[in-house]
């Protein structure tokens, strides 16, 4: 199945985030984008795996802190040992993620 991100509209997820998004079965296919107004308050337990298309994402992993610049893949298993918090460290990050729907 061929999806079509560029024809699909936008949906707002939080301030300083959005996301394009299809499911299958039990699976999601999202684009997501990120600005540095986008500050997550509570500590993100679900699993992601992806690439970072544009940009460069800070992901904090309770104290420890990492970076991923454009092309850099990502793996973050589910649950409270891989509890995590996103920021956009440019004015722009895009991200392509298949996570569970």
């Amino acid at each position: 199945m061929r999806v079509d991100f560029e024809s699909m509209p936008w949906q707002d997820a939080a301030p300083g985030a959005r996301f394009k998004a299809i499911r299958q079965g039990r699976r999601m296919l999202r684009i997501l984008e990120l600005t540095p107004e986008f500050v997550e308050l509570d500590w993100c337990r679900k699993g992601h795996s992806g690439i970072v298309l544009e940009g460069e994402l800070e992901i904090e992993f309770q104290g420890a802190l990492a970076r991923y610049p454009s092309g850099s893949g990502i793996s973050i298993a589910a649950g409270p040992g891989a509890a995590h918090k996103a920021r956009a460290v440019t004015a722009r990050v895009r991200l392509f993620l298949v996570e569970d729907a």
